[in-house]
C-alpha cells in the first residue's frame, strides 16, 4: 500500500510538471495536433436558443446533417453527439454521419453535434455576444458559462445547455415522427455526459412525449463516484482509499464534494437512482489502455479510479452493479476490440453501431 501511494504521488508530480492549461489533470484530446488552446476551425452554422432562468436568450451553436428546426414524419431518430476536448464538433458530426450510414439508417436519422466554445474561439471568429462559451475546462464538468456575463451559473451550465438541446427534440410539433433520441459522447464529451445524466431531468421530457432516450458514454478519462469508495488497487472490490496523499480524491469532478451549482441540493441516492434507471451503454475501447496517453487525466484522484481509461471504465461499471444491489441495472457494457482513443472508430465499429442503434440493418 505504501508503494502504491508513492506511485500516485510521483505520477501526480509528473502530470503537474508536463501538462498545460488551467486544469492540467483533466485535458483530453484526440490525436497529436493542436491542443485545446487552439481556436476551432469552424463554428456551428445552426443554433439552439434558450433563456437560462428567465434571463436573456442565448445560443448554443450546433452542426447537423439537416435542418434542426423541423423534420418530416420520416425522421424517427435523432443522434446528439458530443465532441472531445478540441471542441471539433464538425468532425464529430462527420464521424457520426458515417456511423449512421454504415448502420443503414441515414434516411431516418437527424445527427446533431452541439459545440461548447471557449473565449479563444470567440476571439478567433468574432462571435456574437449572445453565443455561449465556457472556460476550456468548465464545459466538461457542467460549470456555468463564462460569457455572456451575468448568467445564473446553474442555468447556464453546459449541462443545462445540453438539456436545452434534448428539450428541443421533445417538441412533437417539430418532430412528429421521432421515436428515439440517442445522446453519445466520447472522451471529454463522455465526461460531460456521464456527469450530466444523474442530475438531469431532460430524459423525462422525452419519455413524456413518447420518445425513448439512450445514452452512450465512450472512453471518458474519469467518472463521477457517488460515495467515497474506489476500486481496490489489487484484486476486485471497492473500499474507501487511504487519502493521505490525495486529500481531494472525492471532490467534484471525481466525487460529490463541492459540486457545480447545477446539482443544487440533489441527494446522492436520488442521482444514483436516476442514473441506474436510464438506458445507458458504456462503450470502451479495448486498446484505450495507455497509462501515459498524452491527455489522460493522471491526477491522484483519477489514478484512484484505475491506471487508464479502459481499467477505469471497467471498474466503474462494476461499481454501478454494486450500487444497484438487487435492483435491475439498465446499463450495458460494450468493449470494442482493437480500438483505442478514437471516436470515429469507436462509433463506426460493429459494436459501436449496436450500442448506438440497438440493431444491425446491414
Amino acid at each position: 500500500m505504501r508503494v502504491f501511494r508513492l506511485l500516485i504521488v510521483l505520477s501526480s508530480l509528473v502530470s503537474f510538471m508536463t501538462a498545460t492549461g488551467n486544469d492540467s489533470t483533466a485535458q483530453e484530446a484526440e490525436g497529436r495536433g493542436p491542443g485545446q488552446r487552439a481556436p476551432v476551425a469552424r463554428v456551428g452554422d445552426q443554433a439552439i436558443s434558450f433563456a437560462p432562468a428567465g434571463g436573456p436568450t442565448v445560443r448554443l451553436p450546433v452542426f447537423a446533417n439537416r435542418s434542426i428546426d423541423r423534420a418530416g414524419e420520416g425522421v424517427h431518430r435523432a443522434v446528439i453527439v458530443l465532441h472531445g476536448t478540441l471542441r471539433n464538433a464538425d468532425t464529430y458530426l462527420d464521424g457520426m454521419v458515417d456511423a449512421v450510414a454504415a448502420a443503414g439508417f441515414s434516411g431516418e436519422t437527424l445527427v446533431v453535434a452541439p459545440q461548447f466554445l471557449a473565449d479563444v474561439d470567440a476571439k478567433a471568429h468574432d462571435l456574437a455576444p449572445d453565443m455561449l462559451r465556457w472556460t476550456l475546462e468548465g464545459w466538461k464538468i457542467g460549470a456555468g458559462a463564462a460569457q455572456p456575463p451575468g448568467l445564473d451559473p446553474a442555468a447556464s451550465s453546459s449541462f443545462a445547455a445540453l438539456d436545452a438541446v434534448i428539450r428541443h427534440f421533445a417538441d412533437r410539433a417539430r418532430f412528429p415522427g421521432l421515436r428515439q433520441v440517442v445522446i453519445a459522447g466520447h472522451s471529454a464529451g463522455a465526461q460531460l455526459l456521464a456527469r450530466q445524466v444523474p442530475a438531469s431531468p431532460a430524459a423525462e421530457l422525452l419519455e413524456k412525449a413518447g420518445i425513448g432516450a439512450r445514452f452512450v458514454i465512450a472512453n471518458p478519462s474519469s467518472w463521477l463516484y457517488f460515495d467515497r469508495r474506489r476500486p481496490l488497487a489489487e484484486g476486485p472490490g471497492f473500499a474507501e482509499p487511504d487519502a493521505t496523499d490525495c486529500a481531494g480524491f472525492n471532490r467534484y469532478r471525481y466525487g460529490l464534494e463541492a459540486p457545480v451549482p447545477y446539482f443544487g441540493t440533489a441527494a446522492a441516492a436520488d442521482m444514483v437512482g436516476r442514473f441506474l434507471a436510464r438506458d445507458v451503454v458504456h462503450l470502451l475501447g479495448r486498446a484505450d489502455n495507455d497509462p501515459r496517453h498524452r491527455f489522460l487525466d493522471r491526477s491522484c484522484a483519477a489514478r484512484l479510479q484505475g491506471p487508464h481509461r479502459l481499467a477505469r471504465g471497467l471498474a466503474y461499471f462494476n461499481y454501478l452493479r454494486l450500487m444497484a444491489g438487487d435492483s435491475a441495472l439498465h446499463h450495458r457494457l460494450v468493449v470494442v476490440n482493437g480500438v483505442g482513443h478514437d471516436n470515429r472508430a469507436m462509433f463506426a465499429s460493429a459494436e459501436g453501431r449496436v450500442a448506438l442503434f440497438g440493431e444491425r440493418r446491414r
